[in-house]
């Protein structure tokens, strides 16, 4: 891989996870404290990401396996979600957060899959230079967090939670005129064959690959309550609010270290199906540290726990999907494990609020049987991996 390949792909990454990493972590402590919504109303807010992968990445692959170059895709998407995420920022209410948030979320749930597919398609060895590339996604959601972190530290006192979304527009419309000068990544697929989502799902016929997408998904149903709850979750124990940008990019530190230097040497030693599992069950272990609640600074370090987690789980999923996809698809076939992914965390977030505000008793949460409950049903599902699947 030249220097300029591997520059212009790690950019790519760096700034396509700034845009998340900008308001992922941080907003709904905003929605929860001065918007006063409700943890339901919270995670329909969180659940437009979701929603949005399971509608717009299908339609997304067919449209750069087939008809358009995927960098002109990404630039368009990013481009046209600056401006509304500065609509959003400027939303006070449930309805209008829900609305704009959802429109975002439909330009950037398929660019989540479609960065993807384009690294793999100029890598010359993507089961092993993927990490090196990817890991710098992981810098950027660290990188972000530490901005906000320090703009609300040492720039201004009026903290409104809003700024979290400004920042976000600033990146994705970065983002989008970055993508003007990625390698030129053409349609692989001829416009008169099959439709490129059909053949993708054709693959749930190989029962290794049904039997991943099912664990993804009950995976990403329990990986809400990370997102919805971690924020206000530190609050509660004592992080103060300006901290929290900064705190929860410690998942990211070790989710860069673990691409750059722990799973690219265990995957080809231990396979996907015990990588996998390994994922699994640091995510099990996190929310148990969570669940007990103390001392303050074990919850904080178990967030490190997600960070290898995501690395061995996420980041080994994707070239799973590329290796037994077939080549003029894979665009769709990353859409495709978006899709499942997406189902995951919206129906999360529709259990993750409920199990919240079940558990709430006036403005207190009940943190420790709210956690033990993903904790449990991780761990079920690492077993899956050891025993069923065989990838």
């Amino acid at each position: 891989m030249s220097w300029e390949l591997y520059f212009s792909l790690s950019a790519m990454m760096f700034l396509q996870f700034t845009i998340w990493g900008a308001w992922g972590p941080v907003l709904s402590a905003y929605l929860l404290g001065p918007l006063r919504m409700s943890a339901k109303q919270t995670a329909w807010v969180y659940a437009t990401l979701p929603l949005a992968c399971i509608v717009s990445p299908l339609i997304a692959g067919q449209i750069v396996d087939r008809w358009l170059a995927t960098e002109w895709f990404l630039a368009a998407a990013h481009l046209i979600g600056a401006g509304v995420l500065l609509l959003a920022a400027r939303r006070n209410s449930f309805p209008g957060m829900f609305a704009a948030l959802g429109l975002h979320a439909l330009l950037y749930a398929p660019t989540l899959a479609l960065v993807n597919s384009l690294a793999f398609h100029h890598l010359p060895h993507p089961d092993t230079d993927y990490f090196w590339v990817r890991v710098w996604g992981s810098v950027a959601w660290v990188l972000i967090g530490w901005a906000l972190a320090g703009w609300r530290r040492w720039g201004r006192r009026d903290i409104k939670g809003s700024d979290a979304l400004m920042l976000a527009a600033a990146c994705s419309c970065a983002m989008g005129l970055f993508c003007f000068t990625l390698p030129h990544t053409p349609p692989q697929g001829a416009p008169d064959t099959v439709l490129p989502a059909i053949k993708a799902l054709g693959m749930l016929k190989n029962h290794d690959f049904a039997i991943f997408l099912a664990i993804s998904f009950v995976v990403g149903t329990q990986l809400q309550f990370y997102f919805v709850g971690t924020s206000r979750f530190l609050e509660d124990i004592g992080v103060a609010p300006r901290n929290i940008p900064a705190a929860m990019t410690v998942a990211q530190i070790v989710q860069a270290i673990s691409m750059g230097g722990i799973v690219p040497f265990i995957l080809p030693q231990i396979g996907y199906g015990k990588t996998l599992a390994l994922g699994i069950l640091a995510w099990a272990l996190m929310y148990l540290a969570y669940a007990r609640g103390r001392p303050r600074s074990l919850v904080v370090a178990s967030m490190m726990l997600h960070g290898f987690a995501f690395a061995c789980f996420f980041d080994t999923a994707f070239i799973y999907v590329n290796r037994v996809s077939p080549a003029d698809i894979r665009g769709s076939a990353q859409s495709l494990y978006f899709v499942v992914y997406g189902l995951g965390l919206f129906c999360g977030t529709q259990f993750a609020g409920a199990i919240m505000d079940a558990l709430r008793r006036g403005g207190t949460f009940r943190w420790g049987p709210i956690f033990s409950i993903p904790c449990a049903l991780l761990m079920l599902c690492a077993l899956g991996c050891l025993t069923v699947f065989k990838g």
